[in-house]
């Protein structure tokens, strides 16, 4: 019992870390007949993505702040390491011209200015943190002192606009951690206090929870669908239909961009299988993988 207990307290603390969102199912539509010529490539690894983030302004184009904004600042903030804090925060500026009129603009930028500024003294507050043996004081500590320190760089209406959605999602993780914790519950007590957690759920929450096993219920679906040969077509319908036509989409780009890299992995098997399995000079190997790889590409091989 007291492994198991580790493993569901180590699994709802990895809940303080998880964002995964989901946009509502809609009907579905006919698939594109081409990709998207817009797909963003600020960075490679970003190659065929679009920035995350829907920026709104309300009336008399006031900046909306909520956590779409927090969104579109992270999605670029993801791309450090291959390109310098500097060059991430002008490309998010540029973005936000490209989006906003002057007025909001400005402000995003402001509120820019202090989300980087928060994020790099929150690393420096986490390393002080005293260490704890006991993972709910852990985080019940991480939570207060990043909630605390968010006071120095934001308006409470800013911090509810920014955060509200990862506190509400982090203070469901932190009550179940100490539901799991506590030592005077029975089983009995234990699920029912859990299920009152899972009944204060908002819908936007229940999905979030519930995203994984969506996302592996759909791909069974899919799976079984191709082996009773649906193809592309039947394939993005069915996606369509449980989450929305545009992540159908991207799906399907997926799976195109997949199957052209099994086509090339097998071509290379087979262009140095025909060099000789006896006595392969790697410099001829090296020609041919480099005439079907990129050096990053080349990097994802391994073993093959």
């Amino acid at each position: 019992m007291r492994t198991n207990l580790k493993l569901i307290v180590a699994g709802a603390l990895g809940a303080l870390a998880l964002f995964w969102s989901l946009a509502p199912s809609a009907p579905p539509a006919p698939p594109p007949q081409k990709p998207d010529p817009d797909l963003f490539a600020f960075v490679r690894s970003m190659d065929g993505t679009r920035p995350d983030g829907n920026v709104t302004v309300a009336a008399g184009d006031a900046l909306v702040v909520d956590a779409e904004l927090g969104h579109l600042f992270d999605y670029y903030l993801a791309g450090l390491g291959e390109k310098s804090l500097a060059a991430i925060r002008s490309q998010i500026e540029l973005e936000l011209d490209r989006r906003l009129a002057p007025a909001a603009a400005r402000e995003a930028k402001r509120l820019l200015g202090a989300y980087l500024a928060y994020k790099q003294a929150l690393t420096g507050v986490e390393r002080g943190l005293t260490p704890s043996a006991d993972p709910l004081q852990a985080a019940q500590a991480r939570l207060q002192a990043m909630r605390a320190l968010r006071a120095s760089y934001f308006t409470p209406k800013e911090s509810a606009g920014l955060f509200g959605a990862d506190d509400a999602r982090d203070d469901d993780a932190v009550a179940r951690l100490a539901v799991m914790a506590d030592g005077k519950l029975d089983e009995t007590q234990r699920q029912q206090k859990l299920a009152a957690l899972d009944a204060a759920l908002s819908p936007a929450q229940r999905l979030e929870r519930d995203a994984p096993q969506q996302v592996s219920a759909l791909d069974s679906a899919v799976r079984a669908l191709r082996a009773q040969g649906g193809g592309d077509n039947e394939v993005y319908r069915l996606r369509a239909a449980t989450f929305t036509p545009e992540a159908a989409a991207r799906l399907g780009e997926l799976d195109r961009e997949e199957a052209q890299w099994q086509q090339r992995i097998t071509a290379w098997r087979a262009q140095k299988a025909a060099l000789g399995a006896g006595g392969q000079d790697p410099a001829q190997v090296q020609r041919v993988t480099d005439g079907l790889f990129s050096q990053d590409e080349q990097r994802r091989l391994g073993a093959n």
